[in-house]
């Protein structure tokens, strides 16, 4: 049973349009990344206040806090980091949410030429980080879905499975997200039969093999790229899943702080994954 969600930002950085397209696509609810350009973690005391009232008064939940926590290198200051963390379990509390959308950092200095041959030499430090924020969500009884995102440590099938098979923890849990496995050149097939044992969230959109390197500069229409959403779609079905599909289509171009996809082309982005999830056999709650 898939209950669908969306980084409503994608559509609009105006909340209330937000709202608006979401009500129009019969999609009741968001992982919140942003409003108004702004993250959900450094947003003010009044502005969640006035956020959360439109929520409730439009019937709109929140799937996640869709944070950027885990996004910087690995070689940052992770007492300070903790405090971001610790800011998106106090969100979780005023918006009823009990999930948490992670990263497992960047390489050191976020060098942009960094050999992820050379991961072995910081997965001490990438491991221990992470257990130390899943002992954290743990105690205050929240999920911490981690998203295999290009360029952190978890980008790849065989990372992942390593962050969970050593941190071992209920409170830590796998985002899928096919596409971007497609973008960063690896096999989203693999990527879902080697990490489905630990997804418990699903991210929703599709991209052609290589990203922006392989001249893919845009996400395209879920089933229309390399991600073959339907082979994991079908895999959830048969396992029984229950849980979110949160739309994420960067239509319009993605980069680290989120996508664009516009009011215009989000509700066919719907459609389109609506059209896989029934041709796999999956209901939608």
């Amino acid at each position: 049973m898939f209950t669908l969600s969306a980084f409503a930002d994608e559509i609009s950085h105006d909340p209330h349009e937000q709202v608006a397209v979401l009500k129009a696509s019969r999609v009741r609810f968001i992982e919140f990344r942003s409003i108004h350009k702004t993250n959900c973690l450094m947003l003010s005391d009044e502005q969640i206040r006035e956020f959360k009232k439109l929520l409730d008064g439009e019937g709109i939940g929140l799937s996640a806090i869709g944070s950027p926590v885990g996004k910087v290198a690995v070689d940052d200051d992770f007492g300070a980091h903790l405090d971001k963390l610790k800011r998106a379990i106090e969100l979780c509390g005023i918006f009823g949410t009990k999930g948490i959308r992670i990263f497992s950092f960047y390489p050191p200095g976020n060098d942009k030429n960094f050999d992820p041959a050379n991961w072995p030499k910081y997965r001490d430090e990438v491991l221990g980080r992470m257990s130390a924020m899943a002992h954290i969500a743990a105690e205050n009884k929240v999920v911490l879905f981690h998203e295999n995102e290009h360029r952190i440590y978890g980008d790849s099938p065989e990372r992942v499975a390593d962050i969970f098979q050593n941190v071992n923890s209920p409170a830590l849990r796998a985002a899928y997200d096919a596409a971007n496995y497609a973008y960063g050149n690896f096999d989203p097939v693999e990527g879902w039969e080697t990490t489905k044992a630990w997804t418990t969230h699903f991210h929703i959109k599709d991209w052609k093999r290589g990203g922006p390197a392989a001249g893919h500069e845009y996400g395209v229409i879920a089933g229309t790229g390399d991600g073959n959403i339907a082979h994991s779609i079908k895999g959830a079905v048969a396992m029984g899943y229950k849980g979110y599909a949160t739309m994420e289509p960067h239509l319009r171009g993605g980069g680290p702080t989120g996508g664009i996809t516009g009011p215009d082309l989000f509700p066919y982005a719907v459609e389109a994954f609506r059209n896989i999830l029934r041709d796999c056999g999956g209901k939608e709650e």
